[in-house]
């Protein structure tokens, strides 16, 4: 069972920057775990540790393509190189219930992380993959999808939020 939880907005941890993981040791493999556990139970894509509260640099992601669980976890990611083409997809966030919106990222990224054991890793990612990835680590930096869009469309879209919140 697992003792993290996802926290919904407005909340300040969301404008908070998570701290690097100086060792990957038990309990940063615990919090992994336990992330993995409310990103399914959630049923989402991906998740940055700043959404269940723990401000250390960690996102998990499992896309679940075809169905099939691919988890992959990041500790201190880093993003190396990003492409100059970008694509506009629909963003939305677990923490932010019930709103979206159309946000402009780099097409394709190299990303340098640690794996569970604190091995470096490096990746290239592209499509969907690119977009979560860049979503998840925005979180670390203390920035939100709705932070790409513009302050009157953020405004309005939090609005809608706490009224189905307000009405749920």
């Amino acid at each position: 069972m697992t003792k993290l939880s996802l926290i919904i907005a407005p909340d300040p941890i969301f404008s908070q920057r998570a701290q690097a993981v100086a060792h990957v040791n038990d309990e940063i493999r615990r919090y992994i775990s336990e992330m993995f556990e409310v990103l399914y139970q959630e049923q989402g894509v991906g998740l940055g540790a700043n959404m269940v509260g723990l401000l250390k640099r960690i996102i998990v992601i499992d896309l679940q393509e075809g169905g099939i669980k691919t988890p992959l976890a990041m500790i201190n990611p880093e993003i190396t190189s990003a492409s100059d083409e970008v694509e506009i997809r629909d963003e939305a966030s677990l923490s932010f219930p019930g709103i979206h919106g159309a946000v402009s990222r780099p097409r394709s990224i190299e990303v340098r992380y640690l794996d569970e054991q604190g091995t470096p890793q490096s990746l290239h990612a592209d499509g969907w993959l690119a977009t979560v990835i860049q979503h998840e680590r925005d979180y670390l930096d203390g920035v939100t999808f709705l932070d790409h869009l513009s302050k009157m469309k953020r405004t309005m879209l939090m609005k809608k939020m706490l009224k189905q919140l307000k009405e749920s």
